[in-house]
């Protein structure tokens, strides 16, 4: 099997965690009212782990960095989109907490990779 950077990435590996997490809740979104919200939810993970893996095909650590940006910022939109489920009553306070928690781990994780990353720059 051919091997990319990011499949070495802590962050990555949790990213695709974070993912498998999040659709597996939205696979729970099945009826119409929450369907939207579903693919939302489904969108923004998915652009997490997508943008740390585009970002690790760069040439420049600067153009990383910049895409490490980009997943913090979904890390935050998906965040959004899972209290906009718990306000619509689609799932319940203890597994949002869990998913914020998560979340704000994760989103901490990839802003000291980023902040590494831009140090070496200098």
């Amino acid at each position: 099997m051919a091997h990319f950077r990011f499949m070495d990435l802590d962050i990555w590996k949790e990213s695709i965690e974070m993912n498998d997490r999040l659709f597996d809740l939205a696979e729970k979104l099945t009826d119409a009212k929450s369907f939207r919200v579903a693919e939302q939810l489904r969108s923004a993970s998915l652009s997490i782990s997508n943008n740390i893996a585009e970002g690790s095909g760069s040439f420049s650590d600067k153009d990383f960095a910049n895409f490490l940006n980009f997943a913090r910022r979904s890390v935050f939109e998906t965040a959004n989109i899972s209290f906009v489920a718990f306000r619509r009553q689609f799932i319940k306070q203890e597994e949002l907490d869990h998913i914020l928690n998560d979340l704000d781990a994760l989103s901490r994780k990839i802003t000291n990779f980023r902040k590494s990353i831009l140090k070496n720059t200098n």
